[in-house]
């Protein structure tokens, strides 16, 4: 599994970092917003460690960014910000984790391995499925191309991302 730890203060960032390389998890390290862009569209991550409050670009922004880019690396927040309001709204920019500073490393560790495990991206809330008004710009051409419903259709033609997933047709047993 890789993770991306985006944290500007570096004492903390160098612990989380060295907490999960023991546990045998390849970690990179961006101290600020710029950086973790950068480093992403370089490098596939399987979990990105997100604080909100980032000098260059904002923690927020970053998650719009990476949930509108379509990526697959899941998205823990962990932030000092910890009102329900701030955890509601980092939720529903997409962030699939919420987890506030100060924390536990296990809790932390826990909640990482769990996002490793799922295979496809969260969508936020104001994401209403393939066509849509408010699907991000950059999937629109995407989602609308992959899916073409049949006007009889009722059902959406997208799957929730939680709950256990059908075999793959291509997978071999």
């Amino acid at each position: 599994m890789r993770v991306l730890v985006v944290e500007d203060e570096e004492f903390l960032a160098g612990m989380i970092a060295e907490g999960l390389r023991r546990d045998a998890v390849a970690v990179d390290i961006a101290p600020d917003g710029p950086t973790a862009l950068e480093k992403l569209r370089f490098g596939a991550y399987d979990v990105m460690i997100l604080d909100r409050d980032l000098p260059g670009l904002h923690g927020d922004e970053v998650c719009r960014q990476v949930v509108g880019a379509r990526l697959l690396t899941r998205i823990l927040m962990l932030t000092a910000a910890g009102t329900v309001r701030d955890r509601v709204a980092g939720l529903g920019l997409g962030a699939d984790d919420y987890l506030t500073k100060p924390f536990a490393y296990d809790e932390l560790l826990a909640r990482v391995l769990a996002l490793g495990r799922r295979s496809r991206p969260a969508l936020p809330r104001s994401w209403n499925g393939p066509g849509s008004r408010s699907t991000p710009p950059a999937a629109r051409s995407a989602a609308t191309a992959a899916s073409s419903p049949s006007p009889a259709r009722s059902s959406p033609s997208w799957r929730p991302s939680c709950g256990p997933r059908a075999p793959s047709s291509a997978a071999t047993t």
